[in-house]
């Protein structure tokens, strides 16, 4: 059950985002956070939305098959119902949960948590996605990670979509996405519109 925060003698708690493209390592740099955590003895807790189950639908899956155990969930406040005498909870996939997110983790930070999460920071237009704009504004730490662009080998931001649709979450792998860099992602683009 989650309880309203105890400001006097309580340690302070904080959030941490890892945002970055595809394929640049978001989830592994997750998992391996948790994972110390675990080591230090700390309880942790792990969860991601309930519409991604690309790799599995209770693990958080790397794009490497490292994994950890997690809770899906359909909305950001179902979180605060599952967290119970933890020290820190992870989040994967933050970009496709609803908007109070940012509000969540707020209140597991204010209530001594760390909190780790970890998502896409643009869609595939190249646009602040989802809920990841507030949690970049409110977080005590952030790590941009990159990947590597496939097509001229500089650092990748962008994630291009190689299959034609509007829709803004696409769920896919290396089938639908690739990791370019700011000029290869925009001549993709021009290439397409003609």
């Amino acid at each position: 059950m989650f309880l309203e925060p105890h400001f006097r003698g309580q340690r302070s708690g904080w959030i941490e985002v890892i945002c970055g493209s595809m394929f640049s390592g978001k989830t592994e740099e997750l998992i391996r956070r948790l994972k110390r955590a675990k080591i230090a003895n700390q309880k942790v807790e792990i969860f991601k939305p309930q519409l991604d189950t690309r790799y599995d639908e209770t693990k958080v899956v790397s794009h490497d098959a490292n994994y950890i155990l997690s809770s899906p969930v359909e909305k950001a406040v179902d979180i605060l119902g599952l967290v119970d005498a933890v020290n820190v909870v992870g989040v994967d996939e933050a970009q496709f949960f609803d908007p109070e997110l940012p509000d969540v983790c707020q209140k597991l930070a204010l209530n001594g948590l760390r909190v780790i999460v970890a998502g896409l920071d643009m869609d595939f237009k190249g646009r602040p996605f989802g809920p990841m704009p507030n949690l970049l504004a409110v977080a005590e730490y952030i790590t941009k990670v990159h990947a590597i662009c496939q097509h001229c080998g500089n650092l990748a931001t962008h994630s291009y979509r190689r299959v034609l649709s509007e829709d803004t979450v696409v769920l896919g792998e290396k089938d639908v996405y690739e990791p370019r860099c700011r000029t290869c992602y925009e001549m993709g683009n021009i290439l397409n519109l003609k």
